[in-house]
């Protein structure tokens, strides 16, 4: 579970970002969410791989 806190903290860390971009349109905060975005799409990739692991050896 801590793989889900990991993804919550970030998704988190990139709220206040996600409202200077869209409310105000801060470019920079764009970028910092496209990084961060590109963060979580990483994570979730190695979840993937990690929840895949896990279910083929407990076969």
């Amino acid at each position: 579970m801590s793989r889900f806190k990991e993804v919550q903290e970030l998704v988190d860390s990139l709220e206040a970002d996600f409202t200077k971009f869209y409310e105000a349109g801060n470019k920079a905060a764009g970028t910092r969410v496209r990084n961060g975005m590109q963060a979580i799409k990483n994570l979730a990739q190695e979840i993937r791989a990690e929840v895949t692991a896990k279910k083929n050896a407990a076969k």
